[in-house]
């Protein structure tokens, strides 16, 4: 009989990156992010002209923090532990929206935190990847983490048996970012491991009340 399946995203789910992101561009690329506002392509201005940051260069410095910055990410409380937890129930795999050339080094990345794990990356909606690795693993139970709701908007569409946890790792900005769950998109939402852990263990049992 085939085991349950965890499907985590990695970014604010498993390490902080906005706090890792904001520090490094006000070192090394003079530029102010702030983490209080709702839309992101207004969050950052040059500390020395007081001009926005193009969208087109916000993502050319997101691919050059992965690229050569992934080292200052560090874990989310309790990340690491309840991971390891869930592996003792079921098969554990990433997700994340990176390009795929960053696949490796990913995964190097939480082998340095301790997670041996599988990563799959991925461009867009998280749907039809999760839907792939549906196909591959063939779980009793899956359940889905991702700090993003359209995330879980595109996975209920397309694999709607699949449990589905908004979890936002990153105090900072977890009361500003849209919530799955109100939307009706996730089945639950929460936004620490003490309280997520024991949820999605009872969802990998098939204890069910969503």
């Amino acid at each position: 009989m085939s085991r349950p399946l965890v499907i985590s995203d990695c970014d604010e789910v498993l390490l902080h990156m906005l706090l890792p992101w904001r520090d490094w561009a006000a070192e090394m690329q003079g530029i102010a992010f702030s983490l209080d506002r709702q839309d992101f392509s207004k969050s950052m201005h040059y500390v020395a002209t007081g001009d926005l940051v193009s969208t087109e260069e916000t993502w050319r410095l997101l691919e050059l923090f992965f690229t050569h910055e992934m080292d200052r990410q560090y874990p989310i409380a309790g990340a690491i532990a309840a991971m390891r937890t869930l592996g003792e129930h079921a098969d554990v795999v990433v997700l994340t929206n990176l390009a795929d050339v960053h696949q490796e080094a990913r995964t190097r990345q939480l082998l340095g935190h301790g997670l041996d794990i599988r990563v799959f990356t991925n461009q867009g909606p998280k749907g039809p990847a999760l839907q792939r690795i549906l196909d591959e693993f063939q779980p009793s139970q899956a359940v889905f983490i991702d700090d993003i709701a359209q995330h879980h908007s595109s996975v209920a569409e397309l694999a709607p048996e699949v449990h589905r946890l908004h979890f936002c790792g990153e105090p900072t900005i977890a009361p500003l970012i849209r919530c799955a769950h109100q939307a009706g998109h996730a089945h639950a939402r929460i936004d620490d491991w003490s309280g997520a852990l024991p949820w999605l263990l009872a969802r990998l049992h098939g204890e069910n009340d969503d």
